[in-house]
């Protein structure tokens, strides 16, 4: 019979970082949750866990960087982090996070990848950590445990890891860049910047992200839209602040990379 451990931990200090990670490699249980609130601009120490662990945004936008590449995480998603490998984050703004750890005989995978925790996983979540407080019967505990487990399983991977390059100077562009996205920025721009050719800039943005400059820009902007269209903005306003001409051209990249217009994929993350 499966059971749960859960603790709740607020703004803290490395000593209650240092552990809670003895708390959560220690334990027998195959599945643990943290509850953390964490302020804007807040850095974790790098650490790996003996468990997979689902690092999951519910509320503000986090970087977390691993040796597989850099993973910018918007709220109601959740990065997958496999057992064993080192990482640590970074706070883009106030985040409020939900992170999950689970035996790797349950949960295994090899490579970081970024879910959509669905609605119905949230709110397990979110019972889960309340029952810390307000204990339930062992068996309503047991179910709503057995059924995250299972929606675990079964949510959907989003192409939502922005990969994030190391190159100091150029990650201080990528971080304005999401603060003022602009889908008509261009190359020369940026390659004048860092006092690069065009060609430079080119190799070195591939060789940090893995993709090109072109390729990043349109998924940042997507990507740095969703904050903004979560807390209720029209898409007309998020569609024109990112530079583009018009609805269509963002509805377009909006549904080629997450399966849904805006409109939809907003609806279906409130139902």
């Amino acid at each position: 019979m499966r059971k749960i451990e859960l603790k709740i931990a607020g703004h803290s200090d490395e000593d209650t970082h240092l552990a809670n990670l003895s708390w959560i490699d220690s334990t027998n249980e195959p599945l643990a949750m943290l509850g953390r609130l964490y302020p804007a601009g807040s850095r974790g120490l790098p650490h790996s866990h003996a468990k997979t662990q689902i690092w999951c945004a519910r509320r503000g936008v986090v970087l977390v960087s691993t040796a597989h590449g850099r993973w910018m995480i918007p709220p109601g998603h959740g990065l997958l982090i496999p057992a064993g490998l080192e990482h640590f984050s970074e706070m883009i703004s106030d985040v409020e996070m939900h992170s999950i750890y689970v035996e790797r005989s349950v949960i295994d995978n090899d490579r970081p990848k970024v879910l959509e925790v669905t609605p119905l996983a949230g709110s397990l979540m979110d019972e889960l950590l309340l029952a810390e407080q307000n204990p339930p019967s062992p068996r309503r505990k047991r179910l709503l445990m057995d059924l995250l487990l299972d929606e675990i399983e079964q949510l959907p991977e989003r192409p939502l890891g922005l990969p994030f390059p190391a190159h100091a100077r150029l990650a201080v562009l990528c971080r304005r860049f999401l603060k003022m996205p602009a889908a008509n920025t261009g190359i020369d721009d940026w390659a004048r910047e860092l006092g690069m050719s065009r060609r430079s800039f080119t190799r070195l943005f591939r060789a940090e992200t893995g993709v090109s400059f072109v390729t990043w820009r349109q998924q940042a902007c997507i990507f740095a839209s969703l904050p903004r269209l979560a807390e209720g903005e029209t898409v007309t306003n998020v569609a024109l602040d990112a530079g583009y001409e018009n609805i269509s051209a963002f509805t377009t990249m909006f549904r080629r990379m997450l399966g849904h217009s805006p409109s939809l994929y907003l609806k279906g993350r409130a139902d």
